[in-house]
């Protein structure tokens, strides 16, 4: 992932005296961290957590730290949200007994070290920690584990909802919806529609015919590996094998028709069709698509030589969005195929040419 404002220049467009963007046909990329900042502050700062239950009062107080990227990339009006963070925040308790009295206060911290748009469709891990670990101070820890940390994963969806709708891009792209359409051109006084404007519908025409399917796209590569073709055919169907491989958890059946689950359950289908060092066919999805939706696996084998091999990849019907509106889910397929399959497994067989 290119860092904010980094990138190929020839995919960039340079503002324009009137600060145009056609139809949002370029990329146009947005700086959202400090609107993240100020989001989490106000939706995680004074924070009720219990006002009396059990004796017991609970709130969150600052939100300390927002640490990481955030971005909102505009293509064609489609918002493809982005972001790594971490962020941490303090909350104080008061325990009470029966008259009232103040048994105890404390402070502590909670800890979110990873919400990303990969696992947009999971709940960030959530440390809560306290200062004084006596048996009330870990009386209030509890208590702000089981009340104060469902309301901070809620929060926590609203990014990431806000995020997919195009967080501080959101009221700017509305507004150019609801403003009227002007019927002169900005280069010609006679209403000639500009050749700009034709070039970027006809592009858009052309681009449209080739994306097939609406709402889903088809991701192709050819991959070599230095070994050979059963071999690779055994790392990919076999589940301890997969593993060392990859490092990450699976349960593969080796027939057709037979189930499996890879990345510790986060996809999972079903065999269509195998032929051992020469095809894989599989259905396929990620548990955050949308329900019902499956795609198609297809990765054929060829050896041109002993001890090489080639692996061209067809995987068909992936869906533009997640069931979030994600709109990173093929970017974020093609990139687990390269980086956490083909390249983790070039790495142990080293690369081809």
């Amino acid at each position: 992932m290119a860092k904010y404002g980094e990138g190929d220049k020839r995919w960039i467009v340079e503002e324009r005296a009137d600060g145009a963007n056609v139809h949002n046909w370029h990329w146009a990329e947005t700086d959202c961290l400090p609107w993240s900042k100020t989001f989490f502050t106000k939706s995680l700062s004074d924070l009720r957590i219990l006002t009396g239950e059990g004796n017991l009062y609970i709130r969150t107080k600052n939100v300390d730290k927002v640490d990481g990227e955030a971005y909102v990339n505009i293509r064609k009006g489609k918002i493809i949200p982005g972001y790594e963070i971490s962020l941490s925040l303090s909350w104080e308790g008061e325990a009470k007994d029966g008259e009232g009295k103040t048994l105890l206060t404390a402070e502590g911290n909670v800890e979110i070290p990873y919400i990303a748009d990969e696992n947009a469709d999971e709940d960030p891990e959530v440390r809560v920690t306290v200062k004084e670990e006596g048996s009330i101070g870990k009386t209030l820890k509890e208590a702000m584990l089981a009340k104060g940390k469902p309301l901070v994963l809620e929060k926590v969806r609203d990014y990431v909802k806000a995020m997919a709708r195009g967080g501080p891009v959101k009221d700017e792209l509305e507004a150019k919806k609801l403003a009227p359409k002007s019927n002169s051109s900005s280069n010609s006084s006679s209403g000639v529609v500009s050749k700009e404007k034709v070039g970027v519908e006809k592009e858009a025409k052309k681009e449209a015919k080739k994306e097939g399917k609406k709402g889903f796209k088809t991701i192709t590569m050819s991959e070599k590996f230095n070994c050979r073709a059963k071999d690779m055919f055994e790392i990919l169907m076999d589940e301890n094998r997969w593993k060392g491989f990859t490092q990450s958890n699976a349960r593969i059946s080796k027939e057709v028709g037979g189930q499996f689950s890879i990345f510790d359950g986060s996809v999972t289908g079903v065999n269509l069709e195998l032929q051992e060092g020469k095809l894989i066919a599989q259905r396929w999805r990620f548990g955050s698509w949308p329900d019902g939706v499956d795609s198609t696996v297809r990765l054929v084998f060829d050896e041109p030589e002993p001890g090489v091999t080639i692996i061209k990849l067809t995987h068909s019907d992936v869906p533009e969005e997640d069931r979030y509106g994600n709109a990173t889910v093929v970017e974020n397929t093609e990139r687990g195929w390269r980086d956490l399959i083909f390249n983790k497994i070039r790495a142990v067989f080293g690369f081809g040419i």
